[in-house]
């Protein structure tokens, strides 16, 4: 590992710490979160009202001194509401593109779930391709570029569930969960005055940012972990309790989730309990479970969990 590796790693810690300064007893969920963001993935964050989805996208973006977008998916937003609109100057006599929230570095689409699917579509393909297209123009997006969507589980009515096609397009899908009592009573304390968030500092910048995610691209991945990732998304295909089982491009997002994991943890090279850990963050939503393990009240966490269990590691000879 080189010198500059190990320099750039070791100020991962100094940003959790500083996340959590506002995020309370949530490590795991940060940690994965910055986990998408170094690995230029995406995230989706699937939990009930209140748990702190927005202050972890504003904490994340703050720490690095990014240009954070917020856009409130609602089921009149179209399209150009989120890539921005050509608007005629009549003093200039010609069209000016006014940029929309996509233009953002971390943005934040929160319950994309109750817009229509032509507006969700507009924001998917613009994760999936770092570009844009108004009025017949391309234009690339910022770097750093990172989405964290979210959706409510509890209320249906009026939403437009994401396809099972574009939840594809998430690196992870996490959720919070409410926080032990302990942690709520030191999240009282926090904000008894003022929220955290509002004299939070950068500790990185965006050009710190953009290293790290350089170094990423360079930590080593194994021919015998290559295998074992292929073996694992090739036992979801076969397995009985999946209708569908998980895409080529899954098995890309466990291998670049399982080196920005591996960077996180000060390694320069991916172990097999990475992607162990990994597996039921980066495949949960990318696998259909069948009617019967619905109804055996198994979920695809657990069948995946049984999976990893069953799933033998591939040894490296030298």
């Amino acid at each position: 590992m080189t010198q500059q590796m190990t320099t750039q790693q070791n100020k991962i810690e100094s940003i959790l710490q500083n996340i959590e300064q506002v995020m309370v007893g949530k490590r795991e969920a940060i940690e994965l979160s910055l986990l998408a963001l170094l690995a230029e993935g995406h995230v989706l964050l699937e939990d009930v009202p209140g748990v702190g989805k927005t202050m972890l996208v504003r904490s994340l973006a703050k720490s690095f001194n990014l240009d954070f977008k917020r856009i409130q998916f609602t089921p009149d937003l179209l399209p150009s509401d989120v890539t921005g609109v050509s608007i005629y100057n009549q003093k200039e006599m010609n069209f000016e593109f006014r940029p929309g929230p996509i233009l953002g570095n971390i943005v934040l689409a929160d319950e994309i779930n109750r817009t229509s699917p032509k507006t969700q579509s507009a924001l998917l393909e613009s994760m999936e391709e770092k570009r844009i297209t108004v009025d017949g123009t391309t234009m690339e997006l910022k770097r750093p570029f990172f989405v964290m969507a979210t959706q409510n589980p509890i209320e249906y009515e009026g939403t437009y569930p994401l396809p099972e096609a574009q939840l594809d397009r998430f690196l992870l899908k996490l959720n919070l969960g409410y926080p032990s009592i302990d942690d709520e009573i030191q999240m009282l304390d926090r904000t008894s005055s003022e929220h955290p968030i509002d004299r939070l500092e950068a500790v990185m910048d965006q050009e710190d940012l953009l290293r790290l995610q350089e170094d990423v691209t360079h930590v080593h991945v194994s021919d015998a972990i290559k295998k074992y990732i292929v073996y694992l998304i090739d036992a979801t295909r076969k397995h009985p309790l999946f209708d569908l089982g998980a895409s080529p491009r899954a098995s890309i997002a466990l291998m670049k989730a399982a080196k920005a994991y591996a960077y996180i943890s000060k390694r320069d090279y991916v172990l097999p309990d990475d992607i162990k850990y990994l597996t039921k963050h980066v495949l949960g939503h990318r696998v259909i479970i069948s009617s019967e393990a619905k109804f055996e009240g198994k979920t695809a966490a657990s069948i995946l969990d049984d999976i990893v269990r069953k799933t033998i590691v591939p040894i490296e000879r030298g």
